[in-house]
């Protein structure tokens, strides 16, 4: 691919076929996938979510029934707000006013099957409806009508061809009415009430029914299929609380599953599906906690993974401020860092990262950090943008003080993930790296999957990565993955293949994890990590991510940096001969330099690769994956080519040490 990435290539596929689904097409194509729910475990007795519904279910305030607002705030809350938005609110409250989804566009018309088109429809509402509460304009109001009538126009809330009415688009859009209908009920009349009540309580009937617990019934809980639909179950069931019995069911349903949510996140605060779903996702967590909350009075935040989110955000930004390491399903590797195609309008609309870093107000001032604070005014100082801009308002403590970024330190090692990220220094001249030497969704699983049946594991969106590592210096990326992928593979990341074959159950479809033992992975781990200023070094055991039939008994991988140089030391034993593999990958185009030396070009500076190992050799070629393909057939997207790789080879051997260096 040239420099210029002036366009991308497609190296063949077919367009697909999308035929209209039924609802138990949905349903069978759920289970194949394992989004959201899975039937077939063995299951005696109540079913456990059942137990939780009982436990806590999540009523609403019995002061909040029969007024509105109430899921987010009251009308004493509104006037508080109001005050806000003129007085210390009122730079970022206008910055929202300006960029409201239903005042620059009008909605998508039925039946909106383009890609998140049904998404933009649930925002737009919500923000347009808040705007009108705090401004009193009806501009705002009938921008606000506009779009939910939009959405009760959509026969279908999803995809026709794809688990309609049950996934994410049906949380968003009764996230979106469901909000709108309560903000705006009294502005509303009897007629439009009807109307967008009966199209809330449909579709939530629809979405709980899909979604209640039966005997063998599972969950992917940590997985976003799973929890964005029951954020917006959540906020519907408060919103109509007074109009149908249902309701307190659904609140009851969506407090339990978000139980599990939270009890299965990573108490590091890493989100293993990768940064972009992360951005993605995380408002779904906030939407429904707050919704809980305010409605029900009933406060889940205190767990470590919401605690320390912002640590797993201000470390997965590279210095430049506007890319990311993109570990997983994040983004499209050289092609997004080339800002070139339809995506970057979407994850670096003006050329600034979509973050949500609004996200971190709302956590820091639930658990008054100082630091999470002083993070989320240092992406907004990047000029970071916001999905929700408006939610600043009702986000931002103006009393937290923030913590400056130069006193969190440059170095963290999330020990669940295994993953550490360093860099010199929180300057864009900083020179940083990221490594991987973890299970894909964390040591704490293989502790406490076996004691919720209830509980399967879909982790499509992280790669089969360990050992991997991303390089940043010198003013750019340097190295690292190709990015989202249909089928995630090892070879689109750098580390180490075998035979020419990658880790776990890889190449069979999203999810390379599937049917491969999670205590195999668990086995996958950081040795040690001693990070200091100017110098760092790591091990990792690696040999649990292979299959056992690749004959891998011993599989090591040293990285170290100090003095501008990054040192990869892999050694191996096998009960047989085999291949060992290194892959260093490139956005543009990788030369050779020497016998063993080669150049990763880059801009401004481009990255050095010297083999030291003299019996190795090397390969040049493109990198070439299989895209994304559409919601429902993300296995099968077309073949594109995303830069370049460097493969260094050691011949088949039972013991093998391969060492190589980098620099910028």
């Amino acid at each position: 691919m040239n420099d210029t990435f002036s366009r991308r290539r497609f190296l063949g596929a077919a367009a697909l076929s999308l035929p209209a689904f039924s609802l138990t097409d949905a349903l069978a194509q759920d289970a194949l996938e394992s989004l959201g729910t899975m039937q077939g475990k063995a299951g005696a007795g109540p079913h456990p979510l059942e137990t939780l519904m009982k436990a806590h279910p999540a009523a609403l305030r019995a002061e909040l029934r029969g007024v509105h607002p109430r899921v987010y705030t009251t009308k004493a809350g509104l006037d508080a707000l109001r005050k806000r938005a003129q007085g210390e609110g009122r730079a970022a409250w206008q910055k929202a006013l300006a960029g409201l989804t239903a005042l620059r566009m009008a909605p998508a018309p039925a039946p909106a099957q383009k890609r998140r088109a049904q998404n933009n429809t649930a925002i737009g509402i919500i923000g347009a409806a808040l705007a009108y509460q705090i401004e009193g304009d009806a501009k705002y109001l009938e921008a606000a009508k506009r779009y939910m009538d939009a959405a009760v126009s959509y026969e279908v809330w999803g995809y026709t061809y794809s688990k309609p009415d049950i996934d994410l688009a049906a949380g968003h859009l009764l996230y979106g009415l469901g909000a709108g209908y309560d903000l705006l009920y009294d502005a509303l009349t009897e007629e439009e009430r009807k109307r967008y009540r009966d199209k809330l309580i449909r579709q939530a009937t629809i979405l709980a029914r899909h979604f209640a617990p039966k005997p063998g019934k599972s969950y992917s809980y940590s997985q976003n299929h799973c929890f964005i639909p029951i954020a917006g179950l959540a906020v519907a069931a408060y919103a109509v609380w007074d109009d149908t019995p249902e309701a307190a069911n659904w609140a009851a349903l969506s407090r339990a599953i978000f139980s599990r949510v939270l009890e299965v996140a990573s108490p590091d605060g890493y989100f293993y599906e990768g940064v972009e779903y992360w951005i993605f996702s995380m408002p779904w967590i906030i939407h429904a906690l707050d919704a809980f909350a305010h409605a029900a009075g009933d406060d889940m935040y205190d767990t470590p993974a919401l605690s320390k989110a912002h640590l797993y955000m201000a470390h997965s930004i590279t210095p430049n401020g506007q890319d990311i390491y993109d570990f997983g399903d994040a983004f499209e590797g050289a092609i997004t860092r080339a800002r070139v195609g339809e995506e970057p309008a979407r994850t670096h609309p003006g050329g600034k990262l979509n973050s949500n870093y609004n996200l971190l107000y709302r956590l820091a001032a639930r658990f008054n950090s100082a630091e999470a604070q002083g993070v989320a005014d240092w992406m907004a100082s990047l000029g970071h943008v916001c999905a929700e801009d408006f939610w600043t308002l009702l986000w931002r403590d103006p009393a937290l003080k923030a913590a400056p970024m130069a006193a969190l330190a440059p170095h963290h090692h999330f020990e669940d993930l295994g993953t550490v990220y360093w860099r010199s220094d929180w300057t864009p001249k900083a020179t940083a790296f990221a490594f991987r030497a973890g299970p894909p969704e964390g040591h704490h699983v293989a502790a406490i999957l076996d004691k919720l049946p209830d509980w399967h594991l879909e982790m499509g969106h992280a790669h089969p990565d360990a050992g991997s590592f991303i390089l940043y210096g010198g003013g750019t990326y340097l190295t690292g993955p190709m990015g989202y992928a249909g089928i995630p593979k090892s070879d689109l990341s750098n580390t180490l293949l075998i035979d020419g074959q990658g880790q776990a159950n890889e190449g069979g479809g999203h999810d390379a994890f599937r049917g491969y033992p999670y205590a195999r992975l668990d086995t996958i781990r950081i040795a040690s990590a001693k990070l200091e200023s100017g110098r760092a070094d790591i091990v990792a055991e690696l040999a649990g991510a292979y299959r056992a039939e690749l004959g891998v008994e011993k599989l090591e991988r040293r990285f170290s940096y100090a003095r501008g140089v990054w040192t990869v030391t892999d050694t191996l034993r096998a009960n047989k001969p085999v291949v060992l593999t290194a892959l260093v990958h490139g956005d543009r185009d990788i030369a050779r330099t020497g016998a063993r030396a080669f150049v990763v070009a880059g801009k401004p500076r481009s990255l050095k690769v010297a083999v030291a190992t003299t019996a190795a050799r090397a390969e040049i070629a493109p990198g070439v994956l299989v895209a994304a393909g559409p919601p429902g057939n993300v296995d099968k997207g077309p073949r594109e080519e995303r830069g370049t790789v460097l493969r260094v080879s050691l011949p088949a051997a039972k013991d093998a040490t391969l060492t190589t260096t980098l620099t910028f």
